[in-house]
């Protein structure tokens, strides 16, 4: 069972870096790109922060090589992937802070990084270190909000609470704990009105 969870988070992960990949041309300009917050969000509150973050990672990647999009493929996501998932974990499942995380983790934290990278590794000049702080929070507050909406919608039909617990490897360990207890309250109940009668 937990081999096949692994398998179960492996394949997904990879779906969600096949569709970062897809929609990242979606609404994209230098510096802009509200698909992949969407992802980076969606993910984190699937998977997880680690996830996220190498979901968020491989697509950068993919990116750069196959589609000869700049650092900031990278700047501009893993931050606030992990962030994103982190903020989710320590909020108790809260879907606003899963948002709020990737708008900090990106739009604050990754596109001050991207100053550095696009100056002296990309050789763009002209730049500041607040340079890429407006389009990288308006592209978190574009992607984030279509997460939110659609995670909403997922947790208010009970979709979201399922996919997580198909995915996460504690479930079992909850199901089979629930189990046991109600299996020893069970016993219990039964010694008792045997020793009644």
């Amino acid at each position: 069972m937990k081999n096949s969870k692994l398998l179960l988070r492996m394949v997904t992960l990879a779906m969600f870096v096949a569709m970062g990949v897809v929609i990242s041309p979606i609404l994209r300009v230098e510096g802009m790109c509200p698909m992949a917050h969407l992802i980076n969000i969606t993910c984190a509150v699937f998977l997880g922060p680690l996830y996220a973050f190498l979901c968020a990672l491989l697509i950068g990647i993919i990116r750069m090589t196959l589609m000869g999009i700049p650092p900031l493929a990278l700047t501009g996501a893993i931050f606030g992937a992990a962030l994103s998932g982190i903020f989710y974990k320590l909020s108790k499942k809260k879907l606003i802070f899963a948002v709020l995380g990737e708008i900090i983790g990106t739009g604050l934290i990754g596109s001050i990084v991207s100053y550095p990278v696009m100056t002296y590794l990309w050789g763009k000049e002209g730049l500041t270190w607040f340079f890429y702080v407006p389009s990288f929070i308006m592209g978190t507050l574009i992607g984030g909000s279509i997460a939110y909406l659609l995670l909403l919608r997922l947790k208010a039909t009970g979709v979201l609470t399922k996919i997580q617990d198909s995915l996460n490897p504690l479930s079992d360990t909850r199901i089979h704990k629930t189990t046991s207890s109600n299996t020893d309250i069970n016993a219990d109940n039964n010694s008792k009105k045997n020793k009644a009668s």
